[in-house]
């Protein structure tokens, strides 16, 4: 009979070399301390997602396994981004965990938030979401767009937890409902509150990377952003058609104001005017297809039902038996 206290730590790696000595030393201590408290049971891991990284990862992976069963690790075939290689984390430990725990490989997470996780899935709870208490760390342009984002999800009808990533607990169920979310545009931190059951958060401070080099770029992090956006949203779509709707309203009433200018006799050359319109009208056309043209992607994209990720590798001991 299963006593329902397994834990999986799901940690998506990508060229994460220089920190992983070191996340793999307090993850390690953390199953520990649980293990002695009771909380957890032995059969406990944490599970490392090597995303098709280019430098050691994979190998230090490895060679974390060889050394102690508490590691696993899954290789996939090649880089899948970040939320691909999370979901193929999770698919992996929910065959074996009662719970599952979703963090960075870089420490910026606190790691002992855990134990509250833990604590809120032994009081019921179904999904826990590690949400930040605050954001001093964070320089004004980050803060400013990263709760900008986050109001702008919630102004476009988006169901998301405010301060919110990716470091969360998941029950064997939740991430079972996870699975039957089939769309290839992840983005989980919309998808897991449409799961629903029983939720809850910690809040824990988010600390500096312990070492290597972030791999969310301004550039990465506004197409993440877009992503989220148009994943979770027609709300944009609608917005063309009532700026659109505004704007042949303005095209009548400046034709009227010709047509009177003209029958009265005070035409005017307006040459500003003229491309002050031009370029004005132009633009909004060029936006507008741009917006349409996100979508019709994101429908493409998904029709052609291709893999969201392949995996190479699975290290993974039970009972000393290799899966």
């Amino acid at each position: 009979m299963r006593d329902e206290r397994t834990l999986y730590i799901v940690v998506p790696c990508y060229n994460e070399e220089a920190v992983l000595p070191e996340t793999s030393k307090r993850l390690r201590e953390k199953l520990q301390d649980l293990t002695a408290q009771g909380k957890i049971s032995a059969r406990s891991r944490v599970l490392f997602v090597n995303d098709g990284s280019k430098d050691r990862t994979w190998e230090i992976i490895a060679g974390l396994h060889a050394e102690d069963p508490v590691f696993s690790g899954v290789d996939l075939s090649r880089n899948r981004g970040h939320q691909n290689a999370l979901l193929a984390g999770l698919m992996t430990a929910v065959n074996f965990a009662d719970m599952i725990i979703s963090m960075d490989a870089d420490l910026q997470d606190d790691v002992n938030a855990v134990d509250a996780m833990v604590d809120a899935y032994h009081e019921g709870f179904e999904v826990v979401y590690g949400v930040r208490s605050s954001r001093t760390t964070d320089t004004f342009f980050k803060r400013f767009t990263a709760e900008s984002f986050y109001k702008l999800m919630k102004a476009l009808g988006v169901d998301i937890v405010f301060n919110h990533a990716d470091y969360r607990l998941m029950s064997r169920c939740a991430v079972e409902g996870l699975a039957e979310f089939g769309e290839v545009n992840l983005f989980l931190r919309g998808i897991v509150p449409q799961i629903g059951y029983k939720w809850t958060t910690v809040e824990y401070a988010r600390g500096e990377r312990f070492a290597g080099e972030s791999k969310y770029p301004l550039k990465k992090m506004l197409a993440f952003a877009l992503d989220g956006i148009t994943s979770f949203s027609v709300k944009p779509m609608r917005m063309i058609l009532n700026v659109g709707a505004i704007v042949f309203v303005v095209s009548l009433i400046m034709l009227l104001w010709a047509l009177i200018a003209k029958l009265t006799g005070h035409a005017d050359s307006g040459w500003t005017s003229l491309m002050g319109s031009i370029w004005l009208i132009g633009g909004i056309q060029l936006l507008s297809l741009g917006v349409v043209g996100e979508y019709i992607g994101k429908i493409y994209a998904e029709t052609k039902h291709r893999p969201r990720y392949l995996i190479r590798e699975v290290l993974n001991t039970q009972d000393g038996e290799k899966e």
